[in-house]
């Protein structure tokens, strides 16, 4: 890697100090920055040719450059006759002024080292694209040595030498005298040009018709940059020591030999010996052989041998070569057009223009490249050829590659971009923006591409318009998001809106149907269908895009309509649209066939969505029930007064609650979207909740409770005290209390219904008293005294019913019931019945207790609902199944059976009664 860096240096540095060499001290460089040495051409190649630009305006030129390095080996008189000859073509040059002559930018300019002058940009000499590279940079260029003429360029380049030999003979009465391949030119754009005119001789009877040239005799004792290139110089010349125009023509007929075989002449010509070598070329010019002009295109073989005659008089002059078939070629005559547009009127460049795309597929890519498209930019300063000229050149554009379009073809359109008349340069972009926007970089497509596309959709043509927006979806996908977000669809939206012609307001909207797949969701249903809510007209057109932009955005896998947006938005839309009266039976069909399609979206999505929360809630209602059962399971049998405890617990506590927290407690975590109507439903439940805790609670007296001895020590003085005290208990009509869990309720019921909605159970107390307590909702929960109490909402206190021990006072007393006292016996001793042992009074009718009647095994008491455990649910698990949200299940009306429960029956035996309240 470092040998190959160490040689990459030394050539630049050996070339650098070639260069420096070369031209230091010439005024040349005070004017021009010389550059690589890239060609060689003129009298023995002695010209070298370096790439140049001008400082003051960094135009480009060619530099060339005579070392007097390679005349060292002369004598000083010798020198002196080389450089004058060598000045002498140079001055010449510069005096003639002719589009097929080398044109001059800088005179000849001499220092102590060297000759220079500067010239128009040139490539090469026809020597060196021949294989001829002497005086040429080492190693040889690529592009040199790899450079092949096409046909097109053959022909057209000889007929350009033809034409400045034309020139030469008519128009300045010259013969040229050393016409051959290392005095041809060519320029950077490839055409052919005449250099070399050290041996050109003037007529020296100008005014005269018949010019007469008067030439020097050969002298081979000359340095050979003093003598023409003897293979190129008629045999008249050397023999005879005459010339006139006709001898350039032969030089000619030799130089198309020579383009046809590698750059070889007719007859190698032995210098040392020039005289005996041209007279053996007479022998052979006099019988050519058909072998020696094979190489030569049939069509230009005859006219080539008729050059090459002994005869000059035969030989064609140079206006008739410009005119033979040969040079009839469709590209040759092209690229002549274009070297004589300057003379041709706007009528004739405009026809020619319209033609031009027929050909340019015919030519090579090179010439049209290097040749044609300079001419037709150089044509882009009229405005009025600009719509002729644009189509050829952005046909030109499509066969070159990214690189060769940004240099060659971009700088020169850029101009054009900005260009707003005539109005046909706009459509012309228009319909290339693919390519456009394909092979120009970004940063120019920002600033120059798009902003022309702006002015296309905003400009006051309706057929500009039309056809912007008609083309612009066949580039969308070429567009930036951010610039289409933000620039393109406001203004296809603006011009929508504000356009009074049907067309474009047609097609804005399918210009927005087709480019809806190149934007994301959010920004169409953000941006897009409201849009379509503010079009003012209703013409049948534009109500069809409108369901189309529905459609497409509804349909599209990466868009969609959310269901929200379909029915708060889009549905009522189309709905209000489909009944337009300018809608016909096809149309309307197609709205309701899309209506129809949205429907049945939105039910589907939000019918799965209600099912999917409808399985979630029931799962955590099924948790949260098996939670609740287990947790009850594991829990013993609670006495009496812990059951009324249990009951009254819940109650209490749900009612200091907030409706929000009872949903807490009811749903858990379960997230649950209400609709409307549950809201209203929801603050009413709340409303009556307030009203609820707003009331003043009942304040019951306290009581001491009753203890009961769980274990007597003396049977006899137990057996006596319980029998005391259940006398005077069944004769007391006062009221007592029961202990309660977080507060007390009142041990006397009045004789209203204790039946409600849901089933009640008696709980007995050990007395001769029932107490009813329903079962339902949270847990039990105690009946009001009547339906209208408390404006029929449940309250935490409730009175049992002692109402039938008071009604038989009047009545003979029944014999106490001793049979609860049997298990104080030991199993040792026969067990004897405390009814057996006490006295039995004359059997007394009495009044059935009501609460014996509901632990009988006879009868039980109607229910309205299955019985469950104390914290057990029914139904729905909800604000529906929860009575604290239904307030009308307090208030119905119960059955007479149920008010009439102080005539059931009594049980026929009260022993297993109290057996089966204390187990």
């Amino acid at each position: 890697m470092e040998s190959m860096l160490n040689k990459l240096k030394s050539t630049v540095t050996k070339v650098t100090a070639d260069v420096t060499s070369a031209v230091m001290g010439n005024p040349v460089t005070r004017e021009f920055e010389v550059g690589r040495h890239i060609a060689s051409g003129g009298p023995g190649m002695s010209w070298r040719i370096y790439n140049g630009t001008k400082k003051s305006t960094k135009q480009e030129v060619a530099v060339f450059v005579f070392d007097k390095k390679i005349i060292d080996r002369y004598q000083k008189f010798e020198k002196d006759q080389i450089i004058d000859s060598l000045k002498k073509g140079v001055q010449q040059l510069t005096r003639l002024r002719h589009p097929r002559l080398l044109t001059v930018q800088h005179p000849l300019e001499e220092s102590r080292d060297c000759l220079a002058f500067c010239t128009e940009p040139v490539f090469a000499s026809l020597a060196n694209v021949l294989g001829q590279w002497d005086n040429l940079p080492s190693p040889v260029p690529t592009d040199i040595k790899e450079y092949k003429l096409y046909d097109v360029e053959t022909k057209y380049g000889l007929l350009q030498v033809s034409e400045g030999l034309s020139f030469l003979h008519s128009g300045v009465k010259m013969v040229h005298g050393n016409l051959c391949a290392e005095n041809i030119i060519l320029n950077k754009s490839g055409a052919w040009k005449i250099m070399g005119f050290d041996f050109s001789i003037s007529s020296s009877n100008p005014s005269d018709a018949e010019p007469k040239y008067v030439c020097k005799e050969w002298d081979p004792n000359l340095p050979p940059l003093c003598l023409a290139n003897p293979e190129y110089v008629a045999p008249e010349y050397i023999l005879s020591v005459s010339c006139d125009a006709a001898s350039d023509m032969y030089s000619l007929g030799v130089l198309i030999h020579a383009v046809f075989n590698e750059g070889k002449p007719v007859f190698q010509v032995n210098k040392q010996d020039i005289f005996k070598s041209f007279s053996r070329q007479l022998d052979q010019l006099s019988h050519l052989s058909p072998g020696l002009l094979s190489q030569i295109p049939e069509e230009v073989r005859e006219h080539v041998k008729m050059l090459l005659s002994l005869t000059s008089n035969v030989r064609p002059d140079a206006d008739q070569m410009t005119k033979i078939p040969f040079f009839d070629d469709v590209g040759a005559m092209t690229l002549q057009y274009f070297d004589s547009l300057f003379q041709r009127d706007n009528l004739q460049k405009s026809q020619f223009y319209k033609s031009l795309p027929k050909v340019l597929p015919k030519l090579p890519k090179r010439v049209v490249v290097y040749r044609i498209l300079p001419a037709l930019t150089s044509e882009f300063v009229n405005p009025d050829m600009v719509p002729f000229i644009l189509p050829n050149v952005l046909l030109i554009a499509e066969e070159c590659t990214k690189e060769e379009y940004v240099r060659l073809v971009l700088p020169d359109l850029t101009p054009v971009f900005k260009q707003q008349e005539p109005v046909q340069i706009l459509l012309i972009f228009l319909q290339k923006m693919d390519l456009l926007l394909t092979k120009t970089p970004p940063e120019d497509i920002k600033n120059s591409v798009l902003p022309m596309v702006y002015r296309a959709v905003e400009a006051p043509s309706i057929q500009i318009q039309e056809l912007c927006l008609n083309i612009i979806p066949t580039f969308a996908n070429l567009i930036e998001y951010p610039s289409m977000k933000n620039a393109l669809i406001p203004r296809i939206k603006s011009a929508c809106l504000q356009t009074s012609s049907l067309a474009v307001r047609v097609n804005s909207l399918v210009c927005l149907g087709k480019i809806l797949e190149y934007l994301d969701k959010w920004f169409v249903i953000d941006e897009i269908l409201p849009f379509l809510q503010q079009i003012p007209s209703r013409e049948p057109a534009v109500l069809m895009g409108i369901l189309g932009i529905y459609k497409c955005t509804f349909t599209h896998k990466k868009l969609g309509i959310p269901k929200e947006h379909l029915a708060g938005k889009s549905l009522p839309h189309l709905v209000s649209l489909s009944i337009d009266n300018n809608l016909n039976l096809s149309q309307f069909t197609s709205f309701m066939a899309v209506i129809r399609e949205m429907m049945n979206r939105m039910e589907a999505e939000h019918k799965t969505k209600l099912e999917q929360l409808h399985i979630m809630q029931e799962q955590q209602r099924s948790l949260n029930i098996n939670q609740m059962n287990q947790s009850e399971e594991t829990k013993n049998t609670p006495s009496p007064a812990t059951q009324v405890r249990d009951v009254n617990t819940p109650l209490r506590w749900l009612l200091t609650l907030d409706v929000v927290d009872v949903l807490t407690v009811v749903w858990g975590n379960v997230q649950v979207s209400l609709t409307l109507e549950e809201k209203q439903r929801l603050a009413k439940e709340q409303e009556q909740a307030a009203k609820l805790r707003s009331q003043q609670p009942l304040a019951p007296q306290s009581v001491k409770p009753a203890t009961m001895t769980p274990q007597a020590k003396d049977l006899t003085s137990s057996l006596l005290n319980n029998m005391t005290s259940l006398k005077n208990l069944s004769l007391n009509s006062g009221t007592r209390t029961m202990p309660m869990q977080g507060g007390t309720i009142s041990s006397t019921l009045p004789a209203g219904p204790t039946m409600g909605g849901m089933g009640t159970m008696g709980v007995s107390n050990g007395f001769n008293s029932p107490m009813g307590f329903q079962t339902g909702g949270m847990g039990m929960c105690m009946r009001p005294a009547a339906p209208g109490l408390y404006g029929g909402m449940a309250t935490t206190t409730s009175t049992p019913n002692f109402s039938a021990l008071t009604q038989n006072q009047n009545q003979p007393s029944k014999p106490n019931d001793m049979s609860a006292l049997d298990s104080l016996f030991t199993s040792s001793k026969p067990k004897v019945s405390m009814n057996q042992m006490a006295p039995k009074p004359a059997p007394v009718a009495t009044a059935p207790s009501p609460w014996l009647n509901q632990f009988g095994t006879g009868q039980t008491a109607p229910m309205q609902a299955t019985p469950m455990g104390m914290t057990g649910v029914q139904g729905g698990f909800g604000m529906q199944a929860n009575p604290f949200f239904n307030p009308q299940n307090f208030s119905q009306p119960v059955a007479s059976s149920t008010i009439n429960a102080g005539v059931m029956k009594q049980s026929a035996s009260v022993n297993n009664d109290l057996k089966d309240l204390f187990g």
